[in-house]
């Protein structure tokens, strides 16, 4: 996990709608930049929803939202359909954004270790520092842990 107090790395990739963005683009604002493993499954789910429905105390903090997996943008753009998701969700198909935020790595699942992403939120300041880093996402209350 990165440490707090240091600079967000640098990343640009392509959300649901096929736009491109970087970290460039939240310059001067705050941002939530949550990782978690596949679209529509329930603990992402339940993490996505909650995000939502908290969404506009994020906003009335300054806080802008976004999310990254692995999954395609299609993936994405259905995911956000289907439970209304307010926030824009990077496709990171080849992992880059999730390997500079140290985002993927050993999991161990039913006592068996696989590579994978780690469910794990950055919040970035408005001068791009990492000043808070949640690694122990409870997904239905994820929201409290970050605000």
């Amino acid at each position: 996990m990165l440490a707090i107090g240091t600079q967000a790395p640098h990343f640009e990739g392509v959300i649901e709608t096929g736009e491109h963005v970087s970290l460039a683009d939240y310059a001067g604002r705050k941002l939530v930049l949550y990782f978690y493993p596949k679209d529509s499954t329930p603990g992402c789910t339940s993490e996505a929803c909650d995000l939502r429905d908290n969404y506009n105390r994020f906003l009335a903090q300054g806080y802008e939202v976004l999310g990254v997996s692995k999954d395609s943008a299609a993936s994405h753009q259905r995911f956000i359909e289907k439970y209304q998701l307010p926030f824009h969700l990077v496709a990171d198909t080849d992992m880059t954004i999730l390997k500079a935020y140290e985002a993927w790595g050993e999991k161990k699942m039913y006592g068996k270790v696989t590579m994978g992403t780690l469910r794990t939120t950055y919040v970035i300041d408005e001068k791009g520092v990492i000043v808070d880093a949640i690694g122990k996402v409870d997904t239905k209350n994820h929201s409290a842990q970050i605000l």
